[in-house]
């Protein structure tokens, strides 16, 4: 095994050893899922970037492909002739190891390669993929299969940056496009907010045993945590609209110092994507322009945004070592992407309920490295390693989340001022 494999899975990225069969099917299913998402799309929706932070659907489809074709063909696949070698920088997102790439906030002026092309290109990958699968020898397969896994990961968040960065792409459009404008819309009340208490002490988080994780989430270490509530589901609209009339967004004793100055440069006075026209608040969503529905999950609020809240409410955000703790006991199911939604939803039954789904939830953590982590060597080790600065982790997936991608430990990250992916907020507070 080469040095750079051995530290990779000493970095964390270890699963059990894939066999062939399972591969070819698990690469098979989510590359067309890829498609698939794409499918209701025009070509001209495909070039779409409204703002650097997103990307063109037609830029994520060669991308995903370009990291196939980077990691995997051309260092174990003998002979292998690139697509077009030119891609290998139009494709690249921020591997600086590499040898180079496009500017991100230039990835909507890439008319060319045309959408065709693009498509021809991941058939291209796809058939070499599974020569690689069928024709690898033995003794590389236990590398071939982790990188494969890494990829089949990274294509997964790709199809969720798909439809999130879609929707701010639709959201500047003045006819406020639907996705899909069937999506089925929710019902039902949301249930009394609760407490739930954990006695603290000495707890394990991180992903400790062979299942799949990113490096970022290992390795599994001890915490000591003081005793805590958590919330029973996230902060719905109606009480986000309590925070809004109390002047939320006029207070600066709400706001951490960058937060307030974020609020005054860019004119925050409502969750992203919430519009008021004659007195009502909508909501513009992947199914077009709807009423606000006060009972749902309130989505698209910034780092900021909740931490002001949760001051506002005498609370806090919950550190990710509580979320992980109470989360670890729950099974992961509710309303990811199969539910076929693409909204936050309701929660209507009591006990704890939506940490996994609907929206991915603020922490008050910093996105910093585990004790003992170690970042893989070379261009892999630049996946997740190199942002632990200026961060806050979020956990528990959304409902552009694919089910079999979200787990306990699982660690996503943006910048406090981002607020265009499906953001929310659960309170917590300390126990007594």
């Amino acid at each position: 095994m080469s040095q750079t494999l051995t530290q990779e899975r000493d970095a964390g990225s270890s699963l059990p050893l894939l066999d062939r069969q399972q591969a070819r099917h698990d690469y098979g299913a989510v590359r067309a899922i890829t498609e698939t998402l794409c499918r209701p799309l025009q070509p001209e929706d495909c070039l779409l970037q409204s703002i650097t932070e997103t990307s063109p659907p037609k830029w994520h489809l060669a991308h995903v492909s370009w990291f196939f074709e980077t990691f995997l063909l051309q260092e174990y696949l003998p002979a292998y002739r690139p697509f077009n070698p030119r891609f290998r920088y139009l494709f690249n997102s921020y591997y600086e190891q590499l040898d180079g790439y496009h500017p991100r906030a230039r990835r909507g002026l890439l008319s060319r390669p045309d959408l065709d092309t693009v498509y021809r290109y991941r058939a291209w990958v796809d058939e070499h993929m599974q020569a690689l699968i069928d024709q690898a020898e033995a003794e590389h397969w236990p590398d071939i299969a982790l990188r494969l896994a890494i990829g089949l990961n990274h294509e997964q968040q790709h199809q969720e940056l798909i439809l999130t960065d879609l929707k701010h792409n639709f959201w500047v459009n003045p006819l406020l496009p639907a996705y899909r404008e069937e999506l089925p819309r929710s019902e039902g009340r949301a249930a009394p907010l609760d407490w739930h208490e954990y006695p603290g002490g000495v707890q394990e988080i991180g992903c400790g045993g062979d299942g799949y994780a990113f490096d970022n989430e290992r390795p599994r270490h001890r915490v000591y945590i003081a005793p805590w509530r958590l919330a029973s589901r996230p902060v719905i609209n109606a009480e986000y609209l309590a925070f809004m009339d109390a002047g939320g967004y006029r207070r600066p004793e709400l706001w951490l110092s960058d937060g307030w100055a974020t609020v005054q440069r860019l004119g925050w006075r409502a969750p992203l994507y919430w519009l008021q026209q004659d007195g009502d608040w909508w909501q513009y969503t992947l199914g077009g322009l709807r009423p606000l529905n006060p009972d749902e999950t309130v989505c698209h609020v910034s780092y900021y945004e909740a931490d002001a809240f949760a001051r506002w409410a005498g609370k806090r955000l919950p550190g990710e070592q509580e979320w992980e703790v109470a989360a670890a006991q729950r099974p992961v199911a509710g309303n990811l992407r199969e539910a076929g939604r693409l909204h936050p939803g309701i929660a209507t039954a009591p006990g704890l309920q939506q940490l996994y789904g609907d929206v991915w939830e603020w922490t008050s953590s910093p996105y910093t490295a585990y004790p003992g982590y170690r970042a893989p060597a070379g261009a892999l080790g630049e996946y997740n390693g190199k942002f632990m600065c200026n961060q806050q982790v979020l956990r528990g997936g959304s409902c552009v989340t694919p089910a079999d991608h979200v787990r306990p430990s699982y660690r996503n990250f943006f910048y406090p001022h981002d607020r265009w992916q499906f953001m929310g907020l659960r309170l917590a507070e300390d126990a007594e």
